[in-house]
């Protein structure tokens, strides 16, 4: 199967205590215009198929293929970009009012998150109705349409820091 076709169906999907498990990143970049010393952070969010507001690509984490996986292929369906997975930033619970099924009939997920250095931008991936932006870390968290989202920006925000202090 090609990497640039969309997996589709919940068959594989993976499911723990109740919880639909989900894999997804935060994609990020450096802005080029920024000066070497304090490199401006920019994060690729793209539009969400179902109302307002902007998300992190992320979907289901299949059988087949490890979390870090999942996330890699997200990126690439949702997002068209690939790139190297950096640092594991957690997980996150939260309840889809779109996805409950037998195995989570309250629709409750909990979505694994990394941070990813973004690489290349493919011209399509398999999902390009979706429109993607690159947004400035800073004006990030008003336009993300989920709170649980914006969490998992605040542990990128805290990694990210921390790395900066390291070096």
């Amino acid at each position: 199967m090609s990497d640039l076709v969309a997996r589709t169906g919940r068959h594989q999907q993976r499911y723990q205590d109740g919880f639909r498990l989900i894999a997804g990143c935060i994609p990020f970049k450096y802005d080029e215009n920024s000066s070497a010393k304090a490199k401006e952070v920019e994060v690729l969010m793209i539009n969400s198929l179902s109302g307002p507001g902007l998300l992190f690509p992320k979907g289901g984490w299949e059988n087949d293929e490890t979390m870090e996986e999942a996330a890699l292929r997200e990126a690439m369906e949702e997002a068209g970009v690939r790139g190297e997975l950096k640092e594991f930033l957690g997980c996150y619970e939260f309840k889809s009012k779109t996805h409950v099924d037998e195995f989570s009939p309250e629709g409750k997920c909990k979505a694994a998150m990394f941070a990813l250095l973004v690489e290349e931008l493919l011209p399509s991936w398999p999902e390009n109705t979706r429109e993607r932006k690159w947004v400035k870390i800073t004006e990030a968290p008003e336009k993300c349409r989920h709170p649980w989202m914006k969490g998992a920006l605040q542990g990128f925000c805290k990694w990210h820091a921390d790395k900066e202090d390291a070096s």
